[in-house]
């Protein structure tokens, strides 16, 4: 079920995590997400970490102990909750804030969390992503210009997804 149909929330797939290097090693890790019944998309910064962590998600590694994402997962359903859907619904101080909302034996619950965080989340509990217009349109016109930020964004948009591999995969790790 899709809850925020009606609302005005952008029902959104997340696609891919891509990491780009620009002059003098500087890292820039993104996520892409593609609009469901269109063709805009919204590009998120993140830090390498929680993109190398989408990547390895979306292509369905399993790690012998949980990492971080996998635990909260594991911990939401633990306690006989559910995540129902992610919604990125403002801008605070210039990123992307979400709202995750967990549906549990207490009733629904709405959980401030970071883009990137909340997105993790929802790939590993296949949970519904929606995006406000505002932030949708905010992403729209970051990509415009001639501004290194929008060159990038632009690039993350066509580059190939972030793909892990295990040059020696220890016992337990499979891709």
């Amino acid at each position: 079920m899709i809850a925020a149909t009606g609302t005005g929330l952008v029902p959104m797939r997340i696609s891919k995590a891509v990491g780009l290097f620009k002059e003098g090693d500087d890292y820039s890790g993104f996520m892409v997400l593609d609009e469901l019944d269109g063709d805009r998309h919204l590009v998120i910064r993140v830090g390498q970490e929680e993109a190398f962590s989408l990547a390895a998600s979306l292509q369905g590694w399993q790690w012998p102990r949980p990492m971080t994402y996998q635990f909260t997962a594991v911990l939401v359903r633990g306690l006989g909750g559910r995540v129902r859907e992610v919604r990125l619904d403002r801008i605070v101080e210039g990123a992307y804030a979400s709202t995750v909302e967990v549906e549990g034996p207490q009733g629904t619950a709405l959980v401030d969390a970071r883009a990137s965080d909340a997105l993790n989340l929802a790939v590993l509990t296949d949970a519904s992503v929606f995006v406000a217009p505002d932030v949708l349109a905010d992403c729209i016109g970051r990509q415009a210009g001639d501004s290194a930020e929008a060159a990038l964004m632009r690039r993350a948009l066509t580059a190939d997804p972030m793909t892990i591999h295990a040059a020696d995969p220890p016992e337990g790790l499979r891709e």
